[in-house]
């Protein structure tokens, strides 16, 4: 496994983390991702720890909090062999303070989330969308009394637009308030709008992405192609709106050439399309699901091995759409790109 430094911190990741999304299978959304029990969990865990993959990821929204709760049962014993990362500020009730990031929801997010997982603290807590309600001064001077109190170690956000990410780094600066060192982002070979505006930052800031959805929720597994209907156990059936939409024909464009690499390289489709993630600027982990071991076993075999600079090339030129404004089309002219180059 290759590791890194999570944006401009001291905290060193592994280049693919796991996903517990799967985890719980509670409600209509999460139990069409997955519904794997502590035992299963464990199993997974045992896998990903033998592979390097020492950083775990979920959400207090995530099947009602069951995700943190069977991933903390699969980690006990094992607690100082990895990485926590959780999430907090979409709502998980219909009271006023189950949603959101005010300074009172916060402080109860991050117990009822240490509760879940058993353990004494998060190593890396994100706000899971930003809460333009509360002014960022009070989320962050919450926040970093969470750190002070040894509750959390490092902060992330998760997206948020530009503005919103810059805003609240430049509050943490001018008041002396802990940074956010990691952004939770959308970015796959069917989604790169990160690289218009969010990754520039995150290079000019030292925010390191941490990847969700890197298979352009689930579009890039291997098993849909152009001119097929969806195959029967496909997971889109059931939570294709709930996701990031993705234009057929750029989909089926960045297919055809990941088959074509499939047959070059003997690697599988899933498989590049993480391994082209892994060597974007900016991205310092990806995070990958699995329902099963068999997926999980596959997706670790991302790493270790680098797609040569052709096929990059094939792969950037069939997933290119054109920026919007303010990206385009002055993004083109040479005197606009002295001054701007492109993050990538």
């Amino acid at each position: 496994m290759e590791y890194r430094r999570l944006g401009a911190s001291g905290l060193v990741v592994p280049a693919l983390s796991f996903g517990a999304g799967t985890f719980g299978g509670r409600g209509e959304l999460f139990s069409a991702w997955g519904d794997t029990d502590a035992a299963q969990a464990r199993r997974l865990v045992d896998i990903s720890l033998a592979a390097g993959v020492t950083m775990f990821d979920t959400a207090d929204v995530y099947s009602d909090g069951a995700s943190e709760e069977v991933l903390g049962a699969a980690i006990q014993g094992r607690r100082d062999q990895l990485l926590l990362s959780t999430k907090a500020s979409l709502p998980t009730g219909p009271g006023p303070y189950d949603a959101g990031s005010g300074r009172a929801r916060l402080i109860g997010a991050v117990e009822g989330s240490l509760r879940r997982l058993g353990v004494d603290h998060i190593d890396l807590f994100q706000l899971h969308a930003f809460d333009a309600h509360t002014p960022v001064e009070e989320t962050l001077a919450a926040l970093h009394t969470l750190v002070e109190a040894g509750k959390i170690r490092y902060l992330g956000a998760s997206n948020f637009a530009g503005w919103q990410l810059m805003k609240s780094l430049a509050a943490a600066d001018r008041n002396g308030l802990t940074r956010y060192v990691a952004h939770q982002v959308y970015y796959s070979l069917v989604g790169r709008d990160y690289e218009w505006e969010l990754m520039p930052l995150a290079r000019d800031q030292g925010v390191g992405a941490v990847v969700w959805s890197p298979l352009g929720w689930g579009r890039l597994t291997g098993r849909i192609r152009r001119g097929q209907p969806l195959p029967a156990g496909s997971r889109l059936h059931q939570t294709a709106e709930a996701g990031p939409p993705v234009d057929d024909a750029v989909l089926y464009d960045v297919v055809d050439v990941l088959d074509e690499i499939a047959g070059e390289t003997g690697k599988t489709v899933p498989q590049i399309a993480l391994n082209w993630l892994l060597r974007r600027p900016t991205v310092s982990t990806v995070i990958v699901g699995a329902r099963n071991e068999e997926q999980l076993r596959q997706n670790l075999g991302a790493v270790g091995w680098e797609l040569d600079a052709d096929q990059v090339a094939r792969l950037d030129k069939a997933s290119a759409t054109t920026p919007p404004y303010p990206y385009y089309p002055y993004y083109r002219l040479p005197d606009f790109a002295r001054l701007n180059p492109p993050a990538v």
